[in-house]
């Protein structure tokens, strides 16, 4: 069975995570995507005030990283009904396939009524290796729609959507990432949260914290999750 790409509209209030939209699993997988990444290098102010100071010295002026931008996501997507239109015998809108990715650029209302913005989007598609490309989060950025077939009465039934999703990193989750405080272990099989604590730090009784850190509903077993990392919090 050929595992389908799915996007899954979230809503972020702090650390807590809603979804109040169901998962849109798409009709058919991208045929290709694009991740993209920006890095800032700078070279050192000149004497005048601008950049790029030479020196005779070396063959180009040393750089100094400037920080690294968010990552982009951008999939093409095709959707045709004309399958369904044969076999129901009927006319139905590829709109209606195509709105639910049009709903994630919108603001939602909140709970108390006021709007909010548009949705964070989680894609997954397949296994993938830990630092890879999915699953990734982020908000769509722009959204293309070419529509290229049509009933007699003018309704669409195949579309291209052209979707940018650029990266959202929720507040804890970056933190994990880039605090020096903050350290992970990436499970082997064999491991307990004891023997983990043991290792990190200097005493296996304390392994209740990796479990609050990590939301592990079964601590004494970690059989299914070889391969995922951990996050270690530093001890208060």
């Amino acid at each position: 069975m050929v595992e389908r790409l799915k996007i899954t509209p979230l809503v972020y209030k702090g650390n807590q995570v809603a979804n109040r939209l169901p998962d849109i699993t798409v009709m058919f997988n991208p045929e290709s995507y694009t991740i993209a990444k920006s890095v800032t290098w700078s070279p050192p102010p000149s004497s005048g005030g601008g950049s790029g100071k030479t020196d005779r010295k070396v063959n180009a002026p040393t750089l100094t990283f400037g920080g690294g931008g968010s990552r982009q996501l951008t999939l093409e997507l095709f959707f045709d009904i004309t399958d369904a239109n044969q076999r129901a015998g009927a006319t139905p809108d590829v709109r209606n396939e195509t709105n639910q990715i049009v709903a994630l650029t919108r603001m939602v209302r909140g709970d108390q009524g006021h709007e909010e913005p548009p949705y964070v989007c989680e894609v997954a598609w397949g296994q993938a290796p830990n630092g890879s490309d999915f699953p990734f989060k982020g908000v769509i950025t722009n959204l293309t729609q070419k529509f290229t077939l049509f009933a007699p009465d003018g309704r669409p039934l195949r579309a291209n959507l052209n979707v940018t999703f650029l990266e959202f990193l929720p507040p804890e989750e970056d933190q994990r990432k880039t605090d020096p405080e903050l350290t992970s272990h990436i499970v082997r099989r064999g491991d307990t949260l004891s023997r983990i604590a043991a290792d990190v730090y200097s005493d296996p009784t304390r392994w209740r914290i990796i479990a609050s850190a990590n939301r592990l509903s079964d601590p004494r077993h970690l059989d299914g999750l070889i391969g995922k990392r951990l996050t270690i919090p530093k001890l208060p």
